[in-house]
């Protein structure tokens, strides 16, 4: 007989693992399943095969507030010793004639920074991080912990409000209109795009002016797992087991199974069939679940072009260099400012706003682009992820997935093109020299894809924000809120709201959706982000 459960998620990302996390504590069996050999999806920590005892974390490390999250509380993650620094010096853009722009956790040290460069956008930066700040804490913290809004009802509830219309206003521009609009000086500029911006959106998006003031006003500064990124996922499984929650992994879903127009299981490629009853939530992307695990006759003919046109991130490929090093980077820029070497994450190569236009052009031409990079040496930080004597590092940089019209040549060009980033760290950190680095590999954004296929085209973000796939409908007008066209399935991922990147919200919304249509009473508190945005009416 089919094994059978209340409900079965596929994949075991971060966001599939927090949505099987509450709804094994709402007391359904549930069971997550993964083609890869361990849960996690991107929340991969590797030991070095060559030197034991050193941690890599090739896929995802930067993690933004996670302390703060509501499903870190609830589900007692501190208990399951998951836990998290946060580096005082944040951020550092180290210019190539040896100057820097640094984002502190302390505000006014970030504006004393700006102020070095231009005191007018010091000023500007404080005017608006002061009028931001209830913005994050009263509207898009609620809105990213809760199912979106229908657009015209968010619009007019917003309109209420001295902080909702400012939010409309500024979220009408583009990160490139914004920034231009309030900020002069080139090297600021280039900072606050790059560092609040390139990461996560297109620049030339116009709906997502806000995003840069949005996260220089946030309390959630950039992180990192103790012990590595794995161990949030550690974390996550402990708590989804101590509840009765089960995952398989190393196991290849061949199908979903339909039955009387109700996603009713899952059959594997080995033929195994699992049943639900309830409930079936994709963490997968659109194609794979509703193009892959999907008959035509099932799926129909409107969601698979809907989800056949779902769109991935242009820039967000990345390109990764990973070190094992006697001793940690010393930048030259150090000699005069010795607390650069204790920043956290380092930017390097951007000194020109208009270096952002050839970064575009190239990832549109499939070319390599003059060279942006950015990375750590985490060994500074957390001892326990190296051997006394040894730090690990990384560099990362956004390049194309289709190298020339082709992601198979990254094959051939991944090593030489990470010898030649290694030169260009060097030029920073002059100390890198071979004897210094005991071991290195690069991944490319074909590894990315070979790794975590969800992530198609190298996105790490799990679609694009473009194409009216955003909020209300992300991924695609009609799969939005997390439910589907077919009854019995939900959808978790990344390729939902609020999106990619590690916040666990995608599956912490995900959750309620689940539980109120399944007609489950909520052990946690979600907001009400209705009553949250009436309560600013003016």
């Amino acid at each position: 007989m089919a094994a059978t459960y209340d409900g079965i998620i596929l994949g075991t990302g971060h966001n599939a693992l927090v949505l099987q996390a509450y709804l094994s504590r709402c007391g359904l069996r549930t069971l997550s399943l993964d083609r890869w050999d361990v849960p996690g999806g991107g929340l991969a920590t590797v030991e070095n095969p060559r030197v034991p005892g050193v941690l890599h974390n090739p896929h995802s490390f930067y993690h933004r507030g996670m302390n703060q999250m509501p499903w870190y509380a609830d589900l007692e993650l501190a208990s399951h010793a998951v836990r998290y620094i946060e580096p005082e010096l944040n951020v550092a853009l180290l210019t190539a004639d040896g100057r820097s722009v640094k984002w502190w956790t302390d505000f006014e040290k970030t504006r004393a920074s700006f102020s070095e460069w231009s005191p007018v956008d010091a000023d500007a930066l404080a005017r608006w991080v002061e009028d931001f700040r209830p913005i994050v804490e009263h509207i898009l913290i609620p809105e990213a912990q809760s199912p979106p809004l229908e657009p015209a009802l968010r619009t007019r509830l917003l309109s209420q409000s001295r902080m909702g219309r400012l939010l409309l206003e500024v979220s009408a521009l583009s990160p490139l209109e914004f920034v231009t609009r309030n900020f002069s000086h080139d090297v600021v500029r280039a900072g606050l795009l790059f560092f609040n911006g390139l990461r996560e959106v297109d620049l030339r998006m116009r709906g997502f002016g806000h995003s840069i003031p949005a996260l220089l006003a946030s309390p959630a500064k950039a992180q990192m797992c103790v012990g590595g990124s794995a161990r949030l996922a550690e974390g996550l499984v402990a708590d989804i087991e101590a509840h009765g929650g089960e995952i398989w992994c190393g196991v290849n879903i061949e199908r979903m199974v339909v039955s009387q127009g109700r996603v009713s299981g899952v059959e594997l490629a080995d033929g195994q069939k699992v049943q639900a009853t309830r409930f079936v939530a994709s963490g997968l992307n659109p194609q794979q679940t509703f193009l892959q695990l999907l008959s035509e006759s099932d799926a129909g003919p409107a969601l698979r072009a809907s989800a056949r046109g779902f769109r991935y991130n242009l820039i967000a490929p990345l390109f990764g260099l990973h070190v094992v090093l006697s001793e940690p980077p010393c930048y030259t820029a150090a000699a005069a400012d010795p607390e650069l070497n204790a920043a956290f994450m380092c930017i390097l190569g951007l000194d020109r706003f208009s270096q952002f236009r050839d970064i575009v052009h190239a990832h549109e031409c499939g070319q390599i682009p003059r060279t942006v990079a950015w990375g750590s040496c985490h060994t500074q930080f957390d001892h326990s992820q190296a051997e006394p004597g040894k730090h690990a590092a990384f560099l990362w940089e956004k390049l194309p997935y289709d190298l020339e019209g082709d992601a198979s040549k990254w094959e051939d060009q991944r090593d030489a093109h990470g010898q030649q980033l290694l030169e260009f760290w060097r030029r920073y950190a002059p100390n890198l020299t071979d004897d210094v680095i005991l071991d290195r590999f690069a991944l490319s954004p074909a590894d990315t894809v070979q790794r975590l296929p969800n992530m198609s085209q190298g996105d790490l973000l799990v679609g694009s924000f473009d194409n009216n796939q955003q909020g209300y409908n992300r991924p695609f007008a009609g799969a939005g809120c997390y439910r589907t066209p077919l009854h019995g399935l939900y959808l978790c991922g990344g390729s939902t709201h609020p999106g990619g990147n590690v916040t666990g919200l995608c599956g912490y919304n995900a959750a309620s959706v689940i539980a109120a249509d399944l007609g489950l009473e909520p052990w946690w508190n979600p907001p009400d982000v209705v009553a949250a945005l009436n309560a600013l009416r003016d």
